[in-house]
């Protein structure tokens, strides 16, 4: 769920730049993610209250688990988008497929997050597991704050 909804949360800080005269280019996309990542391994970092040693060996195994979770979470959505764009002319096969995807993505997430979670426990301390989902669920609640307030503020202006 939470990783549905900081996929969502991206998703909408992105449609500002969507709707302007030029897209963002696949490198300017890239460097956006990279910041969030930082930005999320520091927010992550400074919750569990990481040692550097810690940090040296957690950031890398979990930002593999976010990119592992990324990847499946994109192949959804790309097949979700290619059949709501051929409306009509989707099979019901394809629709099918596309929903069938759609439902399986919660389970591969968790079948993901549990196969890391035995490696978290080789760097993390039992308390510090327990604070993991707990600040995932904080980043994204302030990533959505944050992009409310920019939005208000936005309006405000007009």
């Amino acid at each position: 769920m939470i990783k549905k909804l900081l996929f969502i949360l991206i998703a909408l800080l992105l449609l500002p730049i969507a709707m302007t005269a030029q897209k963002p280019t696949d490198r300017e996309r890239q460097m956006w993610m990279k910041e969030m990542q930082q930005y999320k391994n520091d927010y992550i970092s400074r919750k569990l209250e990481l040692s550097e040693e810690q940090k040296t060996k957690f950031l890398p195994i979990y930002n593999r688990m976010e990119s592992e979770i990324r990847k499946i979470s994109d192949q959804t959505m790309r097949m979700e988008r290619e059949v709501r764009k051929k409306g009509d002319a989707a099979t019901d096969l394809e629709c099918e497929k596309a929903a069938e995807a759609q439902f399986e993505l919660k389970a591969k997430e968790a079948q993901i997050e549990i196969k890391y979670f035995k490696e978290f426990k080789t760097v993390l301390s039992p308390r510090q597991l327990l604070k993991l989902k707990k600040a995932e669920r904080d980043f994204s609640r302030e990533l959505m704050k944050k992009h409310t307030e920019k939005q208000n503020k936005n309006r405000h202006k007009k």
